[in-house]
């Protein structure tokens, strides 16, 4: 089984990014004969026009990738612009993808009211996760909820070209992670960079701190009972516990813990959960050659893999 995903390099990581796409691709990249994992910087470009905030951006976002126990030896992990066919691929696929379908896709039309601006590459931004996906043969692709749409133009985007050109593109299976958890930020809506309301995994104690302290809760009293089901601060900290351990939890508010007190347990536990990761990143930091190096030897190991497939699709189009 090959099994592929990426991660858009728009901001600091934060604790929904972990839980929601991290920690479930590691433990499949476990189970995998093959996995690819690829920061998609031509991506962020949609969002992202600041020349040296990508640079940071996508840096960080290998560091992070690496300290949380990627294992380059294992997953091949690099930057999406690193390997051209990418882009060529993206561009032999618009020929053959209907305009009706672009313009069905729910994330564009969520973005544009989010205020990204409505150009051409995030219109044609599913086009590019097509290329992605297809290039490497991928059998299995691991989608949240959220994303299945895009699988899904993946696999008609495959089979639209398979039908004009012969049968030349793999066309994916959708892996849609039921279990994966929603995380709420601490506003209580979903925990999104574009909604400023994260809790970041790296960077300054001071921060995340500050952003623990900063969840939303309503205004019962310290030491009123509190409904564990509908506790932000609770929803996030139950994340980190066993199923025993969240039971013992939802206890301790339903007795009347008061919200600072619950907070700080927090902390506290979110500190120990990511302290050795924290760690670890320091080190990777402070080694700038060998995240150098495992970005080189990513792209080399990953346009071997791209190169057959052009072969296959240039020579099926007439440009072979």
């Amino acid at each position: 089984m090959r099994v592929l995903s990426g991660m858009q390099p728009s901001g600091a990581l934060h604790l929904g990014n972990y839980f929601g796409s991290m920690k479930p691709n590691l433990e499949l990249s476990a189970k995998a004969d093959e996995s690819l994992f690829f920061i998609v910087d031509l991506h962020a470009l949609t969002s992202v026009q600041d020349p040296s905030l990508l640079r940071q951006y996508r840096c960080d976002a290998l560091v992070d990738y690496l300290a949380a126990g990627f294992d380059p030896q294992k997953t091949i992990l690099c930057y999406q612009s690193d390997v051209p066919a990418h882009a060529e691929l993206a561009w032999i696929l618009s020929t053959v993808t209907p305009m009706g379908l672009l313009e069905r896709a729910v994330s564009y039309k969520e973005k544009v009211e989010k205020g990204i601006a409505a150009s051409a590459g995030l219109f044609t931004y599913p086009v590019l996760m097509a290329a992605d996906i297809l290039l490497y043969d991928a059998n299995v692709v691991p989608v949240g909820k959220d994303q299945k749409q895009h699988l899904e133009m993946t696999r008609d985007i495959a089979i639209k070209f398979n039908n004009a050109y012969g049968d030349t593109l793999t066309v994916p299976e959708a892996l849609i992670r039921e279990d994966v958890a929603v995380v709420p930020g601490i506003d209580g809506q979903k925990m999104s960079k574009s909604y400023g309301n994260t809790i970041p995994i790296f960077g300054d104690e001071s921060a995340i701190k500050k952003a623990i302290m900063g969840i939303k809760t309503d205004s019962k009293g310290a030491t009123d009972s509190k409904d564990p089901g509908t506790c932000i601060v609770y929803q996030l900290h139950k994340l980190f516990l066993s199923v025993a351990e969240q039971k013992a939890l939802a206890e301790e508010y339903r007795n009347g813990i008061s919200y600072g007190d619950a907070k700080k347990k927090l902390f506290g536990t979110y500190m120990d959960v990511f302290g050795a990761m924290r760690r670890k990143r320091s080190e990777f930091e402070n080694n700038p050659t060998f995240v150098e190096e495992v970005v080189r030897d990513g792209a080399k190991r990953a346009s071997a893999y791209a190169g057959k497939t052009m072969e296959r699709v240039r020579k099926a189009v007439g440009l072979l």
